[in-house]
């Protein structure tokens, strides 16, 4: 029987895993965690909507069936030569080899961007920007320094967007808590581009830029970050802006490992891969999800999301199966569902197969895909026991 290693248990390397676990496949799965984390939800948790507990399930409790081995490690190189990818804890061999460790963050050489900024990567991330505005809020009270009360967050893509919506709602619930003026609060959301969400078209930014605004945000487009200091920010016009809390959501690149083990990678180190999602460089190498470099229609590679990365997951094993029956593998054709961004709890817009939708359509839109996720993990019964977790932390 081949031996078959998934790395990673993201959107991409969990649909393929509960595929491989349905098909009766034995695999490995080796993840940094003991648990799966909703990556496209963590504006929620880190802008305070709800507790941290609903944002995760242990792969144990989806991964059951005796096919699926679940390893905890930190991967640190992969030797495609020798069949082997190394970890933190020891070395794990493989016959094929499904690669889905994801992305890392893109400073684009900016100044002291990665020092000084704050990341919304992961549950512990998420814990630290929102343990962190609390702890400035409550230590104006102290010395008043209005630096304290100023966020900036860096990009204006969904995730920048998404966490400014949840922040507008929440911090006035942390000025009431420890009494700080309301109208001492700013909330700078900082974008480069022209536009905001631009994956989505005009009309939709325009209605996301005024729900924001109404919301209290100052969303400052054509502003590009040259340079951050310590609690500073500064913007090419020479503009200085004094915060404690910088957050950084402007953009993505694949994780290094690829690159670092000699893959034949596009500028955003994302490994090549033929129609098949097989590493142009290994065959017996699937690559999916935000490390994959596949071209679309349009000649340009796709955009990594987490809607691409779980249809990539879900079609690696079929290909799989039949490489290894030495059949003919079919080719990936991504189906593009549509782009969704709440903006606060109620709050939303986007475009679902053609379908413009704003307001609370599209925030019940985002939560039905939200339930949609869930039952493919686990069924009915994971949703609602989801569901009994999600409840205001303020």
């Amino acid at each position: 029987m081949s031996k078959v290693l998934i790395l990673g248990a993201g959107y991409g390397g969990l649909a393929a895993a509960v595929k491989m676990q349905k098909a009766k496949i034995p695999f490995t799965i080796v993840n940094k965690h003991s648990y799966h984390y909703f990556t496209t939800l963590l504006h929620e948790p880190a802008g305070g909507r709800n507790d941290f507990e609903p944002y995760s399930v242990e792969l144990s409790e989806v991964l059951k069936g005796p096919e699926a081995t679940i390893v905890k490690d930190e991967i640190k190189g992969i030797k495609p030569a020798e069949k082997k990818v190394i970890g933190k804890n020891g070395e794990h061999s493989y016959d094929y080899l499904i690669y889905a460790l994801g992305n890392a963050p893109e400073f684009f050489g900016i100044p002291g961007l990665q020092e000084h900024s704050l990341l919304l990567r992961s549950l512990e991330t998420a814990k630290e920007i929102r343990s962190h505005i609390e702890e400035n809020f409550a230590a104006y009270a102290a010395d008043k320094d209005p630096s304290r009360l100023r966020i900036v967050v860096g990009g204006a893509g969904l995730t920048g967007v998404e966490l400014c919506g949840e922040l507008a709602e929440y911090l006035p619930h942390l000025a009431s808590k420890y009494r700080v003026p309301d109208n001492k609060i700013e909330l700078i959301n900082l974008e480069a581009a022209p536009t905001i969400l631009p994956m989505l078209d005009q009309r939709l930014q325009e209605t996301a830029l005024e729900v924001l605004t109404n919301k209290g945000v100052q969303v400052r487009t054509n502003e590009k970050i040259v340079r951050v200091g310590e609690n500073e920010v500064e913007l090419a016009t020479g503009e200085k802006i004094n915060a404690r809390t910088i957050i950084w959501t402007g953009g993505v690149r694949a994780n290094p490992l690829l690159s670092e083990a000699g893959f034949d990678c596009d500028p955003r180190g994302r490994a090549k891969v033929n129609e098949f999602l097989q590493s142009v460089d290994y065959p017996d190498i699937f690559v999916i999800g935000d490390s994959s470099c596949f071209i679309g229609e349009d000649g340009r590679p796709l955009p990594p999301t987490a809607q691409l990365a779980g249809q990539m997951g879900d079609h690696v094993v079929d290909n799989l199966q039949a490489l290894m029956k030495g059949e003919p593998m079919k080719k990936f054709v991504f189906n593009y569902m549509g782009t969704l961004a709440s903006i606060g709890a109620e709050v939303g817009v986007g475009n679902v197969k053609g379908f413009r939708a704003k307001g609370v359509t599209a925030s019940l839109m985002k939560e039905a895909s939200k339930a949609k996720w869930l039952i493919n993990l686990g069924g009915l019964s994971l949703l609602a026991k989801k569901n009994k977790q999600f409840t205001k932390s303020y």
